[in-house]
């Protein structure tokens, strides 16, 4: 008969140490498996859910109207911005990824004078929101500022302190961050950007001793003072009611019922949109609203809806802005 060394028999007949050994290698073999499945669990969760700042900014440097300086000097400015919006926590709200708020900043230099690094500019500011349950993103934001000048010296290392306005650049965009996120929270609570919207106008309290325009009080009616100024004023508490209702009842209940959300904007427009501009007839919001808002507002309601809302709507729209009346007039088609 062969005779089997049972140190090489494979089964249930193990040599004792060959069973403990293999135990304890299966043991630590599964221990790893789950250690590196928790971990990949943890890493793609966190993946998805890490906390983010606020902005998802693009910045473009519109430099065309200047002849015979290095473009990079822009090229330097454009990524510093970028990096200073984006990579800087504004608040200590927690923003996942996928919450930040997506905004272009698109600046036109019209004048550079390198003995003095001074760039006289406009910008076109723009922030979007999306729509629940949808890929439509609906603008937020949009308004020309004509006196966006500041300074800048290439590579220069920008820093912003909000207690101590020192530094027209840093200032603009953080005035332009703080108001872009208070009127974000204002679209997904009521009044949900009061603090950082105080930010914003203690910010522009505080630019005052900058030697450039756009700052002071009464200035002019549409510079960054009065604009922040007329949104927080307690007169334009319907207005910033109808950022709530407009959007969080109205476009994001679409998703759910394209009536009911039409509804809920009509409402939205007679009840917040129409009395801001009664009780505030000098604010430029409602106009400035209305501008941006122009074309979506004629999309609802084009070929939807009954006639005496749209006749309602028209009434309001066209008494606040009365210079966009041909979009007006596709709302009553």
């Amino acid at each position: 008969m062969q005779k089997y060394d049972s140190s090489t028999i494979r089964g249930p007949h193990l040599n004792p140490d060959i069973k403990n050994n293999k135990r304890k290698s299966m043991k630590r073999n599964a221990n790893g498996w789950w250690l590196t499945t928790l971990l990949m669990s943890w890493f793609l969760f966190f993946s998805n859910t890490t906390v983010a700042q606020e902005l998802q900014a693009k910045i473009t440097i519109n430099h065309n109207q200047i002849q015979g300086t290095d473009k990079s000097v822009f090229e330097n400015l454009q990524q510093t911005l970028e990096q200073f919006v984006n990579e800087r926590q504004w608040t200590n709200l927690k923003f996942q990824k996928n919450e930040r708020i997506v905004c272009n900043f698109n600046i036109t230099v019209t004048k550079y004078d390198p003995g003095n690094n001074t760039f006289t500019c406009t910008a076109l500011i723009q922030a979007n929101r999306p729509v629940y349950n949808s890929a439509y993103t609906s603008t937020l934001f949009n308004f020309k500022d004509g006196d966006f000048n500041f300074e800048f010296a290439q590579f220069d290392q920008i820093e912003f302190n909000e207690e101590t306005i020192n530094n027209q650049l840093t200032a603009l965009f953080a005035y332009y961050a703080y108001l872009i996120i208070g009127i974000d929270l204002d679209s997904f609570s009521p009044m949900g950007g009061d603090d950082v919207l105080q930010r914003c106008m203690n910010l522009t309290n505080n630019a005052q001793n900058l030697s450039f325009t756009g700052w002071k009080a009464f200035e002019n009616s549409k510079n960054r003072f009065a604009i922040i100024n007329d949104y927080i004023d307690g007169g334009m508490k319907p207005f910033r009611q109808l950022q709530y209702d407009y959007y969080r009842t109205g476009l994001d209940e679409m998703a759910n019922s394209v009536e009911r959300g039409r509804t809920n904007i009509t409402t939205a427009l007679q009840n917040d949109l129409k009395k801001a501009h009664e009780d505030k007839p000098m604010s430029m919001w409602p106009q400035i609203w209305t501008d941006y808002k122009k074309d979506e507002l004629a999309n609802i309601y084009n070929k939807k809806g009954t006639q005496k809302e749209k006749e309602s709507v028209y009434d309001i729209l066209f008494s606040i802005n009365a210079s966009q009346n041909a979009t007006w007039d596709k709302i009553k088609q």
